[in-house]
């Protein structure tokens, strides 16, 4: 649980690298990658990490999880991008709710009907965070307001997230954290590599890709790949919390965003309904 916690702070901190930065999304995510396969790259001096690869199920493990992963990362980048901290978090963190659905289904975890509850909560929440009606939404989607756009990046970024969660909670178990992340930042760098650019500004933006490459891309996902293997994924989820409520106050404290009422209301909510499926196991 330490480790999980651990990674999940380290990650609250992601939204003020990539505000303060003004990076492009895909060059921070290339560069993070880059900079931790090269760091990673050292451990395969130890023959105990090199026994260990190729491996038929560690090459369909990385190719799954991998697309998932950047489809989380990048959803979620975007969302920081283009809505406050808070809004971009607490939609992030609908994740837990979907994680209660697959659940059951892929791991054999028991649904119950508290989660239907946490279900109605978050739901509730949401929509009082966003303080309009479905119609409004709907037409600033039309619209293309940003501030929309952010949220429906969160939300797709809580959905990828809970499949990750699912994903690596099946494929983790007998795989060492370092060998994933190794081969899986890596990837992610093939994908990214056609549409690189070196920026104008490289060298002043240099600290933004080397803090995201050894805390963000190295230490954290090692740290959390280690945790998984000893906590459920429903529990994974819940722990994930720590973030949202981390990411806020550095929001506040280093991007002067004021938070409203309607966001603390639905925040809470939305955090409310993750804390209701830790116990779901209680209700049948």
């Amino acid at each position: 649980m330490f480790y999980i916690l651990t990674a999940i702070f380290l990650w609250s901190s992601l939204g003020i690298i990539i505000r303060i930065s003004g990076v492009p999304i895909h060059l921070l995510i290339f560069f993070a990658s880059v900079i931790s396969v090269s760091i990673i790259w050292l451990f395969f001096l130890k023959k105990e990490y090199r026994q260990q690869i190729p491996k038929s199920k560690l090459v369909f493990c990385i190719l799954t999880i991998t697309p998932v992963g950047l489809l989380n990362t990048f959803s979620f980048f975007y969302a920081y991008e283009n809505t406050t901290i808070a809004n971009a978090v607490l939609t992030h963190y609908t994740a837990p709710i979907v994680v209660a659905f697959l659940a059951p289904i892929f791991l054999k975890e028991k649904f119950t009907l508290r989660l239907l509850l946490a279900i109605a909560v978050a739901t509730a929440g949401l929509w009082i965070m966003l303080d309009i009606s479905a119609s409004q939404f709907i037409n600033l989607m039309i619209a293309g307001d940003k501030n929309t756009a952010g949220i429906l990046a969160g939300l797709l970024s809580g959905l990828a997230y809970a499949m990750l969660i699912i994903l690596i909670r099946i494929f983790v178990k007998d795989l060492n954290p370092v060998v994933i992340t190794f081969f899986q930042n890596l990837l992610i760098a093939l994908i990214l590599l056609p549409f690189i650019k070196i920026p104008d500004n490289f060298g002043s933006v240099l600290w933004a890709f080397a803090i995201m490459g050894i805390l963000h891309w190295t230490i954290a996902p090692i740290l959390y790949l280690k945790g998984m293997k000893k906590v459920t994924a429903s529990k994974t989820a819940i722990l994930g919390y720590l973030e949202p409520v981390c990411a806020i106050l550095l929001g506040v404290i280093f991007l002067s965003e004021s938070i409203n009422y309607q966001t603390i209301i639905g925040g809470l909510m939305i955090l409310l309904s993750g804390y209701l499926t830790i116990f779901s196991s209680d209700v049948s």
